[in-house]
């Protein structure tokens, strides 16, 4: 094995501590690397919003893996070809958006295990580029592989328990904007709903073998949720946390020296 395989990411969600995560801002190595070596446990790599296509995220799935990161790759929808293809392109999660029911949930666990726990076929491309053979993938992926799914919707909410439920995914991740949207809220991560809610999931994930996570743009609001139990977190972007950094040394800059405002 390399050590890029297998990943140690599901061995850290059980330890119960903060696993932390980031955005990235962008799918180019030289942006990848930078990104990497922040220290993250993992990072966010989104193509539910953002324009981006496999064929362009694949190679900093695998220089995630070779940097000790876990590439956690969201996906458009819930769709066994994207799933199957997502992990045969090398990442070491994929992130189901919207999940809504138990129905939905059992899909994506079919999709996304191997026989005899699911019915994902067998062709793991990347192997080859990790020095691993196809049989060195396939006996460790249902272990290995970690599938998080998206709790975004008031139905969502309504069925969790059935949902916790199922064997075969190992992270739930509550996105609060979507959440707060489905109640009224437009949006509000703060919308008292939502933040209710938020406290009554962490008491049921304790009781079952699932890591829970959230994001949140502001790295207080993190701070708060991994105190609660959303020990998987995701923390804005290196591009938005930096730039707000250098905004406000060119402030304090000006201030001090004045402005060349003409």
């Amino acid at each position: 094995m390399t050590t890029a395989y297998p990943s140690n990411f599901r061995q850290k969600m059980a330890t119960g501590k903060a696993v932390l995560g980031t955005g990235m801002p962008a799918p180019m190595t030289h942006i990848a690397a930078a990104t990497y070596a922040t220290g993250c446990d993992w990072s966010w790599i989104d193509l539910e919003h953002a324009p981006w296509g496999l064929e362009t995220v694949y190679p900093i799935l695998l220089q995630g893996r070779m940097s000790g990161v876990a590439p956690i790759l969201r996906l458009p929808w819930n769709e066994p070809g994207i799933i199957k293809r997502a992990y045969d392109a090398g990442t070491v999660g994929v992130m189901i958006p919207q999940v809504d029911n138990p129905e939905e949930a059992a899909a994506a666990i079919d999709a996304a295990k191997y026989p005899p726990m699911g019915s994902r076929g067998i062709a793991p491309f990347f192997a080859s580029y990790l020095g691993l053979t196809q049989h060195d993938v396939v006996k460790q992926a249902n272990s290995e592989t970690v599938l998080a799914l998206q709790m975004e919707s008031a139905e969502a909410w309504e069925r969790i328990d059935e949902t916790l439920a199922l064997d075969g995914f190992e992270l739930l991740i509550l996105g609060p904007a979507d959440l707060s949207a489905s109640y009224g809220g437009e949006g509000d991560v703060h919308f008292s709903k939502v933040e209710n809610i938020m406290v009554d999931l962490a008491a049921k994930v304790k009781k079952t073998d699932k890591a829970l996570g959230s994001t949140f743009a502001d790295p207080a609001d993190a701070r708060r949720w991994i105190g609660e139990g959303y020990t998987v977190m995701n923390i804005s972007s290196p591009m938005v946390l930096g730039t707000e950094g250098i905004k406000k040394v060119f402030a304090e800059l000006r201030e001090e020296f004045g402005s060349p405002d003409v």
